[in-house]
């Protein structure tokens, strides 16, 4: 009886016409079970209609929006992981043109700005996809995320630790660094210039926030350049989302009192 539409069968047509029959031969019962059968197709589509009006109700209805802003309050207690021996990125080939265009976030949680579009003068742009971000993908093993201006103690500790960053590489579009120019470093390497003291500045709104998976905000702000405009957009965030949380507390307070 709970048989889906698909296994249902009228019954007395099996057996089939004998010679000179004219009509199948009748069986008591077989209308009865017709009836049966036909209030249980009517009954599924009385369900499927019933379900099919729900899923619109739920289309159609407006639902609470949650919002989450991007985390800017970063725990103090990270450790620096420091780049391994021989383990050069400044000099990585552009990435794909596909890939380009993508920006993503830096790491107080904005969009991320342009870090140089052209290095020293050369019209080249700096990031793994020389678009002048320091936006990042899979194919970047380096990271190369953080925007600084480079010093010429930095660059002489970097080509000390084996990553020349002075000599230009036409290859693989990398015009040679001096000192005052910007571009966009290697997370493991700024950590590892950080644990010799030799980190250069940097530009948190061009920094993208996977850099964070390496060096904490608290030591990237010591480094800031853009360190006043930057408190002044974290703040603004955190009054935001202040606000947003107090909005989702009365909300939810008054959902609580209509059930």
């Amino acid at each position: 009886s709970g048989a889906p539409l698909s296994s249902l069968r009228l019954t007395g047509l099996e057996k089939p016409l004998r010679t000179g029959d004219s009509a199948p031969p009748y069986y008591p019962g077989s209308m009865a079970t017709y009836r049966s059968q036909m209030h249980i197709m009517l009954a599924i589509i009385l369900m499927m209609a019933i379900a099919v009006s729900h899923t619109a109700i739920a289309f159609v209805l407006p639902r609470r929006a949650t919002f989450q802003l991007p985390a800017t309050r970063m725990p103090s207690s990270w450790s620096l992981r420091a780049a391994s021996d021989g383990e050069s990125g400044e000099e990585d080939e552009g990435g794909e043109a596909s890939r380009a265009r993508y920006r993503g976030y830096n790491v107080i949680g904005t969009e991320l700005q342009c870090c140089c579009s052209d290095v020293g003068g050369s019209g080249i742009g700096t990031g793994f996809y020389r678009n002048g971000m320091c936006s990042t993908g899979d194919q970047d093993l380096g990271r190369h995320t953080v925007c600084v201006k480079v010093t010429d103690e930095f660059l002489a500790f970097s080509r000390r630790v084996g990553n020349d960053l002075s000599t230009p590489m036409p290859e693989y579009m990398f015009p040679g660094l001096k000192g005052g120019d910007i571009w966009c470093l290697c997370a493991q390497r700024w950590a590892q210039a950080y644990n010799e003291g030799k980190a250069p500045k940097l530009f948190l709104q061009a920094t993208h926030e996977k850099t964070l998976e390496y060096v904490p905000l608290e030591i990237l702000r010591t480094y800031a350049l853009d360190g006043d405009e930057s408190k002044l957009v974290m703040d603004e965030l955190n009054v935001q989302r202040d606000k947003l949380d107090e909005l989702l507390k009365k909300d939810s307070a008054e959902s609580d009192s209509f059930q």
